[in-house]
């Protein structure tokens, strides 16, 4: 009894281990774009070390400045990523942040004190002045995502449109407001500056964005998976018809979703502001809205809807401004050029790689199809050995053209067999 039992425990064991392996082998497959960006994250980074000391002679300064950055992206973007996984979509975080931030600055200088010739004195301001001023830009937050809903919900408009409207005239708005604000003070501009050093804190101290981020994050993870209103979230962002017909109030969880999008890009305006102590609307929060779209889909979220986490969205911010300061220590002088490239090549990778990811059970896609597809192959190839060139010099480039070309060449051609068995199959 004794010999068979010893020899019963190794089959035992072997099982549970066999079980533990495949808890494991399950747990990294529905967290593998999570792992896939922390990874990724190192890569930049380690990549980054070998052309930039920067990391390695300063890594506290660094480190403090990315986190920063990362954070007050991040505190957007999990406001946009919300109304992408309802199955809409935020193009004005940008404008709402320029507009959130002059809003902040225009009500600190209505309720500060003036001096003797009458101009308001924003170098002492007190706490209850600025906790009106936060207040009152997240209830204007509020009041513009009530807007978003009212144009998609009542009056039809594709959210596409109406945000669309709202990143076009936000913007202007604010620099109208602020004019006539000032004006009326007896000193007209379209930059309103706030001098006082605890306002400036809010932006400048890395550890309060980040403080933020993470309390928005733990929030929005809680609503999203663990309550009904997160459930219904995802429910209707996947199939908004079944959702209505299943008794769910899509035009209520639209309105939640929108004014979660405009608020969280007020308090990044505060923020934003806060850091170069000025609310200036022609350039604070410009182009912002494509890094808050393209670090929820770099984190995870499918831009048809229904799709994403919040912990990928946040990895998702941490990996692209990763990137974005990379490209800084790499490029240097001009990098600045080079961003907007930068992040709009990740996108549409992280797209193309959710479209696969989506698709891998089913039917296989084919990226290089036909005419079009050699014509794009040809166009990559000429985008990539372009920018290598510009970037290092000819002879890389025109090494880096070539391997574009036959790495994209060897796809198409196995995309074309794959197709060829597959019709051979179905027609045999």
């Amino acid at each position: 009894m004794a010999e068979a039992n010893r020899g019963a425990s190794p089959s035992l064991d072997d099982a549970s281990r066999a079980a533990g392996d495949a808890g494991w082998g399950r747990w990294a497959r529905s967290f593998s774009s999570e792992l896939g960006l922390i990874l990724a994250t190192v890569a930049v980074i380690g990549a980054t070390m070998l052309v930039n000391r920067a990391y390695i002679d300063l890594p506290g300064r660094n480190a403090a400045e990315i986190i920063r950055q990362a954070s007050l992206l991040g505190i957007f973007a999990l406001g946009a990523a919300i109304v992408i996984i309802s199955g809409g979509i935020d193009l004005s975080s940008g404008s709402m942040i320029a507009f959130g931030g002059s809003i902040c600055g225009l009500i600190i200088l209505l309720l500060s004190p003036l001096d003797e010739r009458g101009s308001p004195q924003t170098n002492d301001i007190a706490w209850h002045v600025l906790a009106l001023a936060i207040a009152g830009t997240l209830f204007v937050g509020f009041l513009i995502g009530t807007l978003h809903t009212w144009l998609i919900t009542v009056v039809g408009l594709p959210p596409f449109v109406a945000t669309l409207a709202s990143l076009v005239g936000l913007r202007s708005l604010a620099r109208i407001l602020n004019q006539a604000v000032t004006r009326e003070l007896g000193n007209q501009s379209i930059k309103i500056n706030i001098q006082d050093p605890t306002f400036g804190m809010l932006g400048s101290r890395w550890w309060i964005p980040l403080t933020v981020f993470l309390t928005l994050g733990a929030v929005a993870w809680l609503l999203m998976n663990r309550t009904v209103l997160g459930r219904h979230l995802y429910a209707m962002g996947g199939n908004e018809q079944a959702a209505r017909l299943s008794g769910i109030r899509t035009d209520r969880l639209k309105w939640f979703a929108y004014c979660v999008g405009t608020m969280t890009a007020s308090i990044a305006g505060i923020l934003y502001a806060a850091e170069v102590g000025s609310a200036d609307p022609q350039t604070l929060g410009r182009g912002y809205e494509l890094n808050a779209i393209a670090a929820a889909v770099v984190g995870g979220c499918s831009l048809q809807g229904g799709v994403g986490l919040i912990p990928g969205v946040m990895l998702g911010v941490l990996f692209l401004r990763v990137v974005i300061d990379a490209v800084a220590k790499v490029i240097r002088a001009g990098s600045d050029d080079y961003e907007g490239l930068i992040v709009g090549f990740l996108v549409v990778l992280a797209v193309a790689f959710n479209e696969v990811r989506q698709r891998s059970g089913g039917e296989r896609k084919q990226f290089f199809p036909g005419a079009i597809g050699v014509l794009s192959i040809l166009i990559l190839t000429l985008l990539a050995g372009t920018v290598a060139t510009i970037l290092v010099g000819s002879t890389f480039g025109n090494a880096t053209a070539l391997t574009a070309l036959a790495l994209f060449a060897a796809i198409a051609i196995a995309e074309r067999r794959a197709a060829a068995k597959t019709a051979a199959r179905a027609s045999a």
